[in-house]
């Protein structure tokens, strides 16, 4: 009986044993003596790029994506745009509008709370804004007022040579108003403003319209902008800089002037250059302001010997010409500046070509050829395109409508400007990047060190690309049409 308990009890052990060695023959490495096998944490891949999109089909607007882009060396046969940081070009004052009298007029009678986060949005510095960073208005009324004024209307055959009837108060409650509600948000906005007509009394024609200034009143017309400049500083708004007269070859506009480029010419060289000089004046005097079809009217002035040491540049618009004309008057005269101050978006417009024609022209196009701004033109009207004076542009549409005191919508200006504006603070600086076919772009490098790429697909249908930059690149894709903003560190 023994032997034979003894029996069962060695052939469980022997069952254990067996039992055992199979278990830990399973958790060990099939090599004898090796180390337990290490399992490598799953691959985290970390986001080097934001990336904001606008669609064409206004499905997406200027919305920041969810997307992980990160830079690798992973090679594919995609189309590159190569970013090369050490190829500086100019330095860039800002992007925005013309802050016209009558976006005061429809932007001021919001309520307070819609207006006050409206001026937010457009110029303040927070996630939700677009950072608009310069504006343009005007000396006097421009055709998007309710009617045309100077600072200085007189009675029919009345002269003031000592300007003692200048006044600003025709803009106090309207454009200034507003602009100091601006500056307590941005202090350092810069303005650029510019006249659309001398009052009627310098004028060789009694009319808004068309006409020229008399050379009699070039002196006391020097000292109109020295008075305007002075005035406004005393309101707590310095003006940056100052065109003699908005498109100045275009006399049908209401109201408007004729000023040729001889005319101006000698304007800056014999009377507004050293009225400026002899009051301390330091803002800067830009010439011609017109299209780009008449490059020779910005050279003929910065060609003069007198009257180009106090021009800063030449300021251009795009209703006409090629905007690779600005490089032509940067070759000529590279000391000089550029700007670009002014396209319209029109009522007939559709979004997606205008997208894609402003952001090729007016952005890219204008930053590529040396402008340090770009502003689209009409910042507000009304849901009629209204105020405009009477023969003014009855087809203007601002980047905001506003509809009510409550309510206003976002135009396809505002994404135009807005895809710059945000990303590329004043002081930026244009760097290399290659065109590379529909794929539109320019680069910046900001004072904080980040890089800025604006892409925009000039064709029709979905493109994949690389953003390279410093021997690795990031892989995206753009719809035909759609506009992007790429940032990083």
């Amino acid at each position: 009986m023994n032997q034979y308990l003894n029996k069962i009890i060695k052939a469980i052990l022997l069952v254990a044993i067996v039992v055992l060695q199979v278990k830990c023959s399973s958790s060990s490495d099939t090599t004898p003596n090796s180390p337990p096998a290490i399992i490598d944490p799953p691959v985290t891949v970390t986001n080097d790029v934001d990336f904001w999109l606008t669609k064409g089909d206004q499905s997406v607007l200027l919305t920041k994506q969810n997307g992980v882009l990160g830079f690798s060396t992973t090679a594919n046969s995609y189309t590159n745009i190569e970013i090369n940081e050490s190829q500086k070009y100019q330095t860039i004052d800002g992007f925005g509008y013309t802050l016209t009298g009558g976006s005061a007029t429809v932007i001021n009678q919001l309520t307070t709370q819609k207006k006050k986060d409206l001026l937010q949005e457009l110029f303040g510095s927070t996630e939700t804004s677009i950072s608009i960073n310069y504006i343009r208005i005007s000396i006097g009324a421009s055709d998007l007022n309710v009617a045309p004024f100077t600072y200085n209307d007189l009675p029919k055959g009345d002269t003031d040579l000592d300007l003692i009837k200048f006044s600003l108060d025709p803009d106090k409650n309207g454009v200034i108003a507003l602009l100091k509600e601006i500056l307590a948000i941005n202090p350092n906005i810069k303005i650029l403003a510019t006249p659309w007509s001398a009052p009627l009394w310098m004028k060789d024609k009694d009319s808004f319209v068309g006409g020229s200034l008399k050379t009699q009143y070039y002196d006391v017309y020097a000292k109109y902008f020295v008075k305007y400049i002075q005035q406004m500083k005393n309101e707590g708004i310095i003006i940056d800089a100052v065109t003699p007269q908005n498109e100045p070859l275009h006399d049908g506009n209401n109201p408007s002037m004729h000023m040729t480029a001889i005319e101006q010419a000698n304007f800056i060289k014999n009377n507004l250059g050293s009225a400026f000089k002899n009051a301390n004046i330091t803002t800067k005097i830009i010439a011609y302001d017109h299209n780009c079809d008449n490059i020779q009217y910005a050279m003929t002035i910065l060609g003069d010997p007198i009257a180009s040491p106090f021009v800063d540049g030449s300021a251009f618009h795009l209703y006409a010409g090629n905007i690779n004309a600005l490089s032509t008057v940067h070759n000529a005269f590279p000391n000089k500046n550029l700007y670009f101050t002014e396209q319209f978006t029109s009522s007939t417009g559709e979004f997606k070509g205008d997208l894609k024609w402003h952001l090729k022209n007016v952005i890219i196009g204008s930053m590529r050829n040396w402008s340090k701004n770009a502003l689209e033109w009409n910042l507000a009207n009304d849901g009629s395109f209204a105020p405009h004076t009477q023969g003014g542009c009855a087809t203007c549409k601002g980047a905001l409508t506003v509809n009510s005191s409550d309510s206003f919508n976002r135009n396809v200006a505002y994404y135009i400007i807005a895809h710059a504006s945000k990303f590329v603070p004043v002081g930026s600086v244009r760097i290399s990047s290659n065109i590379s076919g529909n794929l539109q772009n320019v680069a910046f490098v900001t004072p904080a060190g980040k890089k800025v790429l604006i892409v925009e697909n000039d064709g029709d249908t979905s493109e994949i690309f690389n953003i390279k930059f410093n021997g690795k690149w990031v892989t995206t894709s753009l719809d035909g049409g759609s506009v992007g903003t790429y940032t990083w560190k």
